[in-house]
């Protein structure tokens, strides 16, 4: 399904800052599926974080992180990836210290996309697909993707810093009709 047209469903809501708090600091997004049937290729789903300017937050990525990379000063990384959903929980782990990212980045987007060999899988296809967001021990979302069963590529959240330097987290599921590259290169546009 190469091209693409993006989201058809949105979901938003989050967990607020409040004026106490100093913000989200370190969160992990956790991404499992079941393995495919015997004889069939293997689905591979990768989780894909993309970092956004001040100057240009609904812009093009100023980096992507993803499969086989790591933020270039080390802030957010890929700690497990998975590329057949086998094993116990969550098999592809992304760590992002966003309190120890750069004062000019105000908006990280997280999506996962479908990385397949043969053929374009979507979500609906592939069993028992779930996301888990958590600050520490705090759970943030867990999500099934189902409400974007028929789309290879979503957003599943969203980080943004305001004025005092505090990031919040918003849940944002949006299905995106496209293949993974162009899926990075759009995930943070606006709707």
């Amino acid at each position: 399904m190469p091209g693409g047209s993006a989201a058809a469903r949105s979901r938003g809501g989050g967990y607020p800052v409040s004026s106490v708090s100093k913000g989200i600091k370190k969160v992990e997004v956790g991404l499992k599926w079941d393995p495919s049937p015997a004889g069939t290729p293997p689905n591979d789903l990768d989780i894909i974080a993309a970092t956004y300017a001040a100057d240009a937050p609904y812009g093009s990525p100023v980096y992507l992180v993803h499969f086989d990379s790591r933020s270039p000063d080390g802030t957010i990384t890929l700690n497990r990836d998975s590329r057949t959903g086998q094993g116990f929980g969550f098999d592809e782990v992304m760590t992002l210290e966003l309190d120890r990212l750069a004062g000019s980045f105000v908006r990280v987007v997280v999506g996962v996309a479908i990385q397949q060999q043969e053929g374009q899988r979507v979500f609906g296809e592939i069993a028992n697909t779930a996301v888990r967001i958590r600050e520490g021990y705090t759970e943030l979302a867990q999500l099934d993707l189902s409400e974007v069963s028929g789309y290879p590529a979503s957003t599943v959240a969203e980080f943004t810093r305001d004025e005092s330097g505090a990031w919040s987290f918003r849940q944002d599921v949006r299905g995106f009709d496209t293949d993974p590259t162009t899926f990075a290169s759009i995930m943070g546009s606006e709707r």
